[in-house]
């Protein structure tokens, strides 16, 4: 699912044709599938474990640029398994499954050396592409055979369906009060008051870091994928981290560069703050379409929390008004809420992984309380450099201790 953290990205997503004839021709000779992708690209299949099929992408350094390496090119419908590890490519941090315009599943993040991710999708027949920005090949076609399973039926799978209903209920009241509070920033900003602008950024801020992982996938109608023209993300998001220079400023973090470094309110801050309304509207409309499975709910707050890490302890999110512990407590929000509407049903199948991962959302939204402060907006106390550095360490570890076992649930869910 493409974050804030999303690069620039520099060759195009494509829908690609299945490779029928050399899935067919290695099925004839009765070839066993490689587990590396065949450099003469003819297909690969995915083996199957437990009724996840399996897929590694390995991200290397290679001579002529950095490769993304796919195991597999073809897998049976049903839950996959896709595992990615950076080698030692500096210039590919993110991998995308895709399917037409809509991103189904991601890791970002990627930085060499870092220990391999992984994330559990539940795919249909059809065409798809394995996207890696930055290789110097950077789409895969991956075609996906049959049809998914309609699901077991069991207590736990039935538990996990009116979860995933009650979360969408979640999602669409976040969204309406998102909405709410960015025209409340547009007003703020129009009247050119400062001070009550910065109230109501700090107000609407958390509305979007809470369901940020449901909804980062979208495109506007008729935009080229490839540009962040048309990445509602991007044009809700962008951070001065990412800024892409074709584009320009956009969005959350325009506006508080403004009102935070320049401290003034000028025509460009009032053109920023309406369409930051417009576009959290297109994206609050292409939402409505959204249903979920199970294992987005488990992607989704693992997503979250590896937002938190990437940007949020690091002080890159909020740069200017170091708002950032506000952003935190509404990624774990968010992913507790995801979390907590799997829990009835994932304690029928691992009661154990259950139990250890709601002890430690308990650890980590405890931790957020020392930085609680009802005098400042949002909240929370300002994460100046010196909260930084002083305390980012420490809430890096205490948010890596749940992210290890929460990464653990997407795959169990999805076989449920």
């Amino acid at each position: 699912m493409p974050s804030s953290d999303r690069r620039v990205r520099t060759a195009a997503v494509a829908v690609l044709a299945p490779a029928v004839v050399a899935l067919l021709a290695a099925c004839a000779s009765g070839a066993p599938a490689s587990k590396a992708a065949d450099p003469t690209g003819a297909s690969t299949i995915a083996p199957v474990s437990k009724g996840v099929s399996r897929v590694d992408v390995e991200l290397v350094a290679g001579a002529s640029g950095d490769e993304c390496r796919v195991s597999a090119t073809t897998a049976k419908a049903g839950p996959i398994t896709f595992t990615v590890s950076n080698t030692s490519a500096t210039g590919i941090t993110e991998v995308e499954v895709v399917q037409g315009q809509r991103i189904v599943g991601e890791k970002e993040n990627l930085a060499p050396g870092l220990a391999a991710v992984s994330f559990t999708t539940t795919l249909t027949g059809g065409a798809y592409s394995v996207v890696c920005p930055g290789a110097a090949t950077e789409t895969t076609a991956f075609t996906v055979t049959g049809e998914a399973p309609s699901g077991s039926g069991s207590d736990a799978a039935q538990l996990l369906a009116a979860g995933t209903k009650t979360y969408g209920g979640y999602v669409e009241n976040t969204l309406g009060d998102m909405v709410t509070a960015v025209r409340n920033l547009q007003e703020a900003v129009d009247s050119g008051d400062v001070a009550a602008a910065k109230r109501q950024y700090a107000l609407a801020r958390p509305f979007y870091e809470k369901v940020e992982s449901d909804v980062e996938g979208f495109i506007l109608p008729g935009a080229d994928p490839t540009d962040n023209r048309g990445n509602l993300d991007y044009l809700v998001d962008m951070r001065a981290s990412n800024l892409d220079p074709a584009v320009g400023w956009s969005g959350f973090h325009a506006v508080e560069r403004d009102l935070w470094q320049g401290g003034r309110i000028t025509a460009t801050t009032k053109r920023y703050a309406a369409d930051l309304t417009a576009n959290v509207e297109r994206l609050v409309a292409r939402a409505k379409t959204l249903s979920y499975k199970p294992e987005d709910l488990a992607n989704g707050a693992a997503g979250l929390l590896e937002e938190v890490q990437s940007g949020k302890i690091k002080g890159e999110e909020e740069t200017y008004s170091h708002l950032d512990l506000v952003d935190f407590a509404a990624n774990v929000e968010g992913a507790q809420q995801a979390f907590a509407n799997l829990q009835p049903g994932l304690a029928k199948i691992d009661p154990a992984l259950t139990k250890q991962v709601a002890d430690r959302f308990t650890a980590v939204l405890g931790a957020l309380q020392q930085y609680r402060d009802a005098d400042q907006a949002g909240g929370y106390r300002l994460y100046t450099p010196a909260v930084r550095e002083k305390d980012a360490a420490s809430l890096s570890r205490l948010v890596q201790s749940l992210q290890e076992p929460l990464s653990k649930i997407a795959e169990k869910v999805a076989t449920a």
